[in-house]
């Protein structure tokens, strides 16, 4: 079984602070984890394939900093970890994001038996 898993490395919510006036999250200073939410779907992909046997690839869309959750998501079992980075990404609303993990899943494995997602990130 081939599963591909899209995460999204967030702000630990305990530290988030906003910038008012540009109505954006401070990132600076903050530490970052794991989108709890993905993590959940990681894990669930991990059990499964440990049960059936098949692999599991993490994608995430995000700047370099992102690698860290990648590596985690290796620590943890994940055989593969693709990060999808490139200044144009700055700024991709849900939409465009969508996009981009979607075109990325299809020329990694055009035929993954599940994609998993996790929901509600920052």
């Amino acid at each position: 079984m081939e599963i591909v898993v899209c995460i999204k490395q967030v702000p630990d919510v305990p530290t988030v602070r906003m910038d008012r006036e540009r109505m954006t999250i401070i990132r600076e200073g903050v530490e970052s984890v794991i989108n709890p939410l993905d993590y959940v779907a990681m894990e669930a992909a991990l059990e499964l394939c440990q049960k059936t046997g098949g692999q599991v690839t993490i994608i995430t869309m995000g700047p370099l900093q992102s690698e860290v959750a990648l590596r985690e998501a290796l620590a943890v079992g994940a055989d593969r970890a693709i990060l999808l980075s490139d200044p144009a990404f700055a700024g991709a609303d849900t939409l465009a994001t969508s996009h981009v993990l979607a075109r990325a899943i299809g020329k990694i494995d055009p035929f993954p038996d599940m994609v998993l997602c996790g929901m509600q990130t920052t």
